[in-house]
């Protein structure tokens, strides 16, 4: 076999390609060759990978059966985010949900894309040229209309990977299942717009006239408004969730966190107000407390956080409702410290019997968290207790008779309006922080020399 025969069998064997030749090297009787003599390579050509249709593969499947059904890249997308928010808890979840337009927003910017798509070029035949149209219309309609759905799907995140206070944000301000539900609904909805869309481009793309391929289009386009009109309040709905949970207090996990409890109307929200920059509502009614408000604390060039929970009554935790709920979720998800909030002044509403029973309660469940007792509105405290009279004043309770003088024992008594004890519980809360910050600090050090 002659030298030339050997080359081009050779150079058979690699993708022809002006890149090959343009990074190989060929000797001056190489390049004669090119002109009718033979081939003698310089130097050895290795073979160079032909990469092109790995390129081109998963975007020609999405071509070929609708940008509306995620590729490969997007499926392992969706894998490796589902992956890596089971690995870490954290909180924000609800600051990065995705801006979701109103339904009839969706529809009417879809009809216009639609409308504008023209036929492909070079097509002749009318009737050809019309259904080509009208297929292309309809995909382009079930498109728009579809896309922003399966995004609101993939951007909204799992409820079951989502840290555990904001799960309990999500079941206690929602509903429980709501939050599911209203996904689970997007999701039929995108589903029943892609099958309806391709069902009607198919039929249209069968057309035999341009009359009929017109009418089609016109049946396809009113079918797919229709569909989306009917069921499109859904995307309202979820609309509506996403501004719920984003104006959601973000918790800071590795900062320290003060939250104030106790029964409704004791004065934490006028304590929240003194020390952070919240701004909590004030009125004298029980559950001025709506939710979660968070403020902040600068001392010492720390910044600190601050919780005003809504007001515990004395049930049991079956009995709660979601308000007393959303408290017990703060303290059960996130390592705070307590400055729990007692009122023997009567003005509460709730008698200091059942304050002591609350207390008890909750300062045995949550005794891990460091505690700051604090006795409100001293200022209206007499000298002798304030008797309700569903109380058994003759109580043989030594305990209880000495709550209702003194409050829990090392409480820090204290008054908004007078001005009395408020240094000296800026100091004990300051100090309190920085205890906390110790211990979110050891943790995270436990946890580093675990892992």
């Amino acid at each position: 076999m002659s030298a030339t025969a050997n080359l081009l069998q050779q150079l058979c064997q690699y993708p022809s390609t002006s890149l090959l030749f343009r990074h190989s090297k060929l000797s001056k009787k190489g390049r004669a060759v090119m002109a009718g003599s033979y081939l003698v390579p310089k130097m050895v050509m290795y073979p160079i990978p032909c990469f092109y249709k790995c390129m081109q593969s998963t975007s020609y499947e999405a071509v070929v059966q609708g940008s509306y059904v995620p590729s490969a890249d997007a499926s392992q997308k969706t894998e490796a985010k589902e992956k890596a928010s089971t690995t870490a808890e954290t909180v924000g979840a609800f600051q990065k949900l995705p801006m979701v337009m109103p339904s009839v927003d969706i529809l009417y910017s879809a009809l216009r894309k639609a409308k504008r798509v023209s036929p492909t070029k070079g097509i002749a035949n009318i009737a050809k040229r019309e259904r080509n149209r009208g297929a292309k219309q309809l995909d382009a309609l079930m498109k728009e209309l579809a896309i922003p759905l399966r995004t609101y799907i993939e951007d909204f995140p799992n409820k079951k990977y989502l840290h555990p206070y904001e799960k309990s944000l999500v079941e206690l301000t929602l509903g429980d299942g709501n939050y599911e539900e209203v996904l689970g609904k997007v999701e039929a909805l995108r589903k029943k717009v892609v099958s309806v869309g391709k069902e009607h481009a198919s039929i249209c793309a069968k057309s035999l006239s341009k009359r009929e391929a017109g009418e089609r289009l016109s049946e396809g386009m009113k079918k797919l408004e229709e569909i989306f009109l009917r069921e499109g309040k859904v995307v309202d709905e979820l609309l509506n969730i996403a501004k719920i949970l984003r104006a959601m207090p973000v918790v800071d996990l590795e900062t320290p966190t003060l939250c104030l409890v106790g029964a409704p109307n004791v004065g934490k929200s006028s304590l929240v107000r003194l020390l952070s920059t919240g701004k909590p509502e004030i009125c004298n009614y029980p559950f001025t407390t709506r939710g979660i408000l968070m403020g902040h604390i600068t001392f010492s060039y720390q910044n600190f956080q601050v919780t005003d929970t809504p007001g515990l009554l004395r049930r049991h935790d079956e009995d709660r409702n979601n308000l007393e709920k959303l408290t017990l979720a703060v303290l059960s998800h996130l390592p705070t410290a307590v400055l729990y909030v007692h009122d023997l002044s009567g003005e509460c509403g709730t008698s200091p019997s059942d304050q002591f029973v609350i207390y008890k309660e909750i300062r045995e469940r949550f005794s891990n968290h460091l505690w700051l007792d604090v006795l409100s509105k001293c200022d209206l405290l007499e000298e002798s207790p304030v008797v309700y009279v569903t109380e058994d004043v003759n109580c043989d309770d030594y305990e209880l008779a000495k709550y209702r003088k003194m409050g829990p024992d090392g409480a820090l008594r204290v008054s908004v309006k007078s001005e009395m004890g408020l240094d000296e519980l800026k100091s004990r809360v300051h100090k309190l922080l920085g205890s906390q910050f110790m211990k979110i600090n050891g943790n995270q050090e436990k946890l580093e020399v675990c892992g």
